[in-house]
């Protein structure tokens, strides 16, 4: 699976933005689960959010959990993430990536080494 994300850009503490990563996949996309990540300036590639193949289970690092949303639209090949109440810490190039085997746990949703496929990133600037 091929996978394109967009959304990046430059906004102020506070503001929301929505990331999305497109796939396109000669399997069904509904088949995979996918998970977002970021890297920091200086920093080792984060796991920020994630999504089982049905959109029942989510999962979310305790530093963006309230402010951020995994969301899935298996009709448009697309997973979303909203990304509200920005704050400069969160600027980052954020990464989509798809899991073949289709369902993560709490533990593996976070491990980057469970993801098949990734994306190019998407840079996201926060101002103060």
């Amino acid at each position: 699976v091929q996978l394109q994300a967009s959304g990046g850009g430059l906004v102020q503490a506070g503001g929301s933005l929505r990331l999305s990563c497109a796939a396109s996949s000669g399997r069904t996309f509904n088949s995979y689960a996918l998970g977002w990540f970021r890297q920091r300036p200086g920093k080792e590639r984060d796991f920020v959010a994630a999504i089982n193949w049905s959109g029942s289970d989510t999962y979310y690092a305790d530093s963006v959990k309230g402010r951020f949303t995994v969301s899935r639209d298996n009709a448009k090949n697309t997973v979303y993430l909203r990304m509200n109440s920005l704050k400069p810490e969160d600027t980052a190039v954020y990464y989509c990536a798809a899991d073949s085997y289709g369902v993560l746990d709490s533990d593996s949703a976070r491990n980057d080494n469970e993801y098949d496929y990734w994306g190019q990133g998407t840079l996201v600037t926060v101002s103060s």
